[in-house]
């Protein structure tokens, strides 16, 4: 029987290639499971979301049952306080069982936060964008114009200006 011959041509889907990288970095703060940190405002919803962060998953040496630890503003951590049981069983449904056995409030100074909200996402690029050379867009088409394809050729086109802008800046 002939090997088989892949169908991807040498091509890996880069969620496949990124996994383990994001699984070492989330286990490096103690989070066994990524999709805690990924999917926090799905897992407790959003009112809670937009008020605390997961930090930090930290594993006591009994061994019964780990500590989360969420970040907030001094405001919150009453209201969070409040809610720990409900936030420490939606967080034990995502790992299907009783992992987490504490849930600890860490509370911040006010920098960093914006109207009661944990400023935690990128912040947004300043500035405008560069403006591109008329002469690089239109090489960049002229390069990209033999493909067949309208979308891939418009993202080639793209990607071309991108680069024959960057190199001559």
């Amino acid at each position: 029987m002939p090997p088989r011959r892949a169908s991807t041509k040498g091509f890996t889907r880069t969620a496949s290639l990124l996994t383990g990288r994001i699984r070492a970095a989330s286990e490096n703060r103690g989070f066994a499971q990524s999709r805690l940190l990924t999917q926090w405002a799905e897992i407790v919803g959003e009112e809670i979301a937009a008020i605390s962060r997961p930090v930090e998953v930290g594993y006591g040496r009994g061994g019964m049952g780990a500590t989360l630890t969420l970040l907030t503003t001094g405001s919150n951590a009453p209201m969070l306080d409040m809610q720990k049981e409900q936030m420490r069983a939606k967080v034990n449904s995502v790992y299907g069982y009783n992992a987490i056995a504490r849930i600890r409030v860490t509370q911040t100074a006010a920098t960093g936060f914006a109207e009661g909200q944990v400023a935690f996402e990128a912040a947004p690029r300043a500035g405008k964008p560069a403006s591109v050379d008329p002469a690089l867009r239109k090489k960049a088409a002229e390069t990209a114009s033999p493909v067949d394809d309208a979308g891939l050729r418009d993202a080639l086109a793209r990607l071309g200006e991108n680069i024959l802008n960057k190199t001559n800046r």
